[in-house]
């Protein structure tokens, strides 16, 4: 299904062009940018195997450096993932568990009273760029936010030096000028969002090309609304499907999305800053239901099954990581916080926890890294999509991926107990069968290893029974945002 190694090798071969012979002087610490893509699938890429979606950029890149083929988001929907990153913390450490709130209608159709959620970061928590910029870096928030407003919440008040578009707002109101957006001046009418950020990242680059800089370029896109420019839909609207992916309007903020990133690293290589550079490229969530196919995976977005967690990820680094290279080692959204800090030769703060590990004895093959398992906490409902069966995306629910086993607890009770699915990743990447019967000693391993991490990070878990619940009465209406 995928690109093999020396397809991809080829692709970043082809990607090479002549480099201008002046260039700043190198600096102690590589720069870092680290592209945020929202929404984006696991399969919504070449080389993960669309053949319906664009991507000659990234798939070059992806030759270019090492994927992941692993690699995670610690929550299945925006808002909470972007908290982890971060702040290099597991979410029961600061709160944000989901989007909005906790308690989605239908009111009647919850069984339980899930656990209040924090729609932003706590200023007190340090993040990986207030730790960056007290170091020499200058940091950039290009794009979507989505964990509080300016001054003390947003970027600029966690630590970035500039901040373009970025606010409490999971979404755009449009793609299209005008934005609407209070921290994006308006461009030309019909400029298009994703061009415009990209114009964004590159004056920032260029400007702070002789110091070391972070640019986290987190794209808006590819987050409802489904807005692209008409000239490249056209392009998709007669081509075949492919397993499920067919929407052509999607297909073409995808492309957007790939021309973004193949400007920005013309840009660095134009700069003479390529060899300087690490580019760390992945998405907050699974692909959304409605627009797209996560097959082979199961589920998507706002669910704990791989297709709502599981996410693309590549890493650049030339003269350090091994082009054309990949690494099956499960990862998280939260080792890049530690990654950051080693890269710039920063120790880990002591009156600090972190969750994540340094991914720096992945990228490089020296060194060490252990950890016997992965952690989700979801205490929270997700409505349907609409025209989907039942009331819930999913119910409050946790889970844990150790070596290839992966359990999933769900927290409404089944009977006296709550509701224990059980799968073997390795032999059964869609998660197809539930093997809590035929396994019931790793079934068992593995709920008390979830349930140790959740004494150890202090996350608390529903069990109030909501007095609203009544299974045979209508719903109650249903929060669609």
């Amino acid at each position: 299904m995928f690109l093999t190694r020396r397809q991809l090798m080829r692709l970043g071969a082809a990607s090479v062009l002549p480099r201008l012979s002046t260039r700043p002087l190198r600096t102690s610490k590589p720069n870092m940018v680290l592209f945020l893509i929202d929404d984006l699938g696991w399969r919504d890429l070449g080389f993960m195997g669309s053949r319906y979606y664009e991507t000659r950029r990234i798939d070059c890149l992806a030759g270019e450096g090492m994927i992941f083929s692993d690699a995670y988001a610690n929550a299945p929907v925006c808002a909470p993932t972007r908290a982890c990153l971060l702040s290099g913390q597991y979410g029961p450490r600061h709160g944000v568990y989901t989007v909005w709130k906790s308690d989605r209608k239908p009111d009647n159709k919850r069984k339980l009273i899930p656990v209040p959620n924090k729609e932003h970061l706590d200023p007190g928590n340090v993040t990986f760029m207030e730790l960056l910029r007290s170091s020499g870096y200058v940091g950039a928030c290009i794009g979507k936010w989505h964990l509080g407003a300016d001054p003390d919440k947003g970027p600029i008040g966690q630590g970035f030096d500039l901040n373009v578009g970025g606010n409490a707002s999971g979404a755009p109101p449009s793609y299209f000028s005008p934005y609407r957006n209070p921290q994006l001046p308006d461009g030309p009418p019909g400029e298009y969002l994703t061009d415009r950020l990209t114009d964004e990242a590159i004056r920032f680059i260029a400007e702070n090309r002789s110091k070391p800089f972070f640019l986290y370029f987190t794209h808006y896109a590819v987050h409802e609304p489904i807005q692209a420019k008409e000239e490249v839909v056209a392009h998709f609207s007669g081509k075949d499907p492919d397993g499920g992916q067919k929407n052509p309007r999607y297909a073409a903020m995808i492309k957007s999305v790939d021309d973004s990133v193949g400007r920005v690293l013309d840009k660095l290589r134009e700069l003479g800053l390529e060899d300087d550079t690490i580019i760390i490229f992945t998405s907050d969530n699974g692909g959304h239901g409605t627009v797209t196919s996560n097959a082979p995976l199961r589920g998507s977005k706002g669910m704990l099954y791989e297709g709502g967690i599981r996410e693309p990820m590549i890493v650049r680094w030339p003269g350090r990581v091994k082009a054309g290279s990949r690494c099956s080692t499960p990862v998280m959204t939260i080792d890049l916080y530690p990654t950051f800090l080693e890269l710039a030769g920063i120790a880990k703060p002591q009156d600090k926890v972190l969750d994540g590990l340094s991914l720096l004895p992945l990228l490089t093959g020296t060194g060490r890294f252990r950890r016997d398992a992965v952690f989700w906490h979801f205490p929270a409902y997700l409505q349907r999509y609409a025209g989907m069966e039942g009331y819930w995306r999913t119910t409050p629910a946790g889970a844990i991926r150790k070596g290839d086993w992966k359990l999933i607890e769900f927290f409404e009770p089944l009977g006296e107990e709550n509701r224990l699915e059980l799968y073997n990743l390795h032999e059964d990447i869609g998660e197809s069968r539930n093997l809590v019967k035929a396994r019931p000693d790793k079934a068992k391993e593995l709920l008390h290893d979830l349930q140790d991490w959740r004494q150890a990070v202090n996350a608390p878990v529903p069990t109030e029974r909501n007095p609203k619940y009544d299974p045979n009465a209508e719903p109650d209406g249903f929060d669609w945002s």
